[in-house]
């Protein structure tokens, strides 16, 4: 087994929603704000082509779900981790570990809606659909998150009943305030799918049906980003 030399204090903390934001040239949507949930990380995919800059293609939010929102030290907030994994925890990092990545190790005690919350800036040459990209998102989640239970073979598996663009339904989806034509995938037995397509992206979100009852399926814009250009 292969172990980095690298020191972890020197890792850099990971953008800010902020900084993502700035860069990512359309709205980034989220979740609207609620008690039970609490934005734990953002993450994007890039491309580039012909030696341009990379571009952000997509930003994936992730977040913490909180059981008993008014008490975040009530047990019943924690995840049903194994004894491996809470010795784990409970024991010091082998090595010192920066405040950031402390705090996210904190997290881990926590369910988590995993990359929950997708923007996607489609490609140009037209191979990319709205019903794709939801299909893509569902399936993605699915065989990272109910990995055990879907998934067979090595690594990156195949995916038990995936997902297609024949599962898609139309509905009205809740975003900024207003009820707006969408699509959704209600056929998974661990998740469900929900999507929009804008002008210039699309907004995709993806639960585990555990949570359904407990959040509000609702989005919002984040904060303000530089014109396209």
């Amino acid at each position: 087994m292969y172990f980095s030399e690298s020191n972890p204090e020197d890792f850099p903390a990971p953008p800010t929603i902020a900084e993502v934001t700035a860069r990512f040239r359309v709205p980034v949507m989220s979740l609207v704000s609620q008690p039970a949930l609490e934005l734990r990380s953002v993450s994007t995919t890039e491309s580039s082509m012909n030696g341009e800059p990379a571009l952000l293609t997509t930003v994936s939010l992730s977040y913490t779900f909180w059981q008993v929102p008014g008490d975040h030290a009530d047990p019943a907030n924690l995840a049903d981790l194994g004894a491996a994994d809470l010795a784990a925890l409970d024991a010091p990092p082998i090595r010192p570990l920066p405040d950031w990545l402390m705090a996210q190790r904190a997290l881990i005690r926590y369910p988590m809606l995993w990359e929950a919350v997708m923007t996607t800036r489609p490609s140009n040459d037209g191979w990319q659909t709205p019903e794709s990209t939801l299909v893509d998102h569902v399936n993605y989640v699915v065989m990272n998150t109910f990995r055990e239970q879907r998934a067979a073979g090595g690594f990156p598996g195949e995916l038990d009943s995936p997902a297609t663009t024949a599962h898609i339904e139309h509905t009205s989806v809740r975003v900024d305030g207003a009820d707006l034509p969408g699509m959704h995938l209600d056929t998974d037995p661990n998740v469900y799918g929900v999507g929009v397509a804008f002008t210039d992206r699309i907004l995709t979100a993806v639960i585990a049906r555990d949570h359904l009852t407990d959040i509000t399926l609702a989005f919002e814009t984040l904060a303000s980003h530089p014109p396209a250009g």
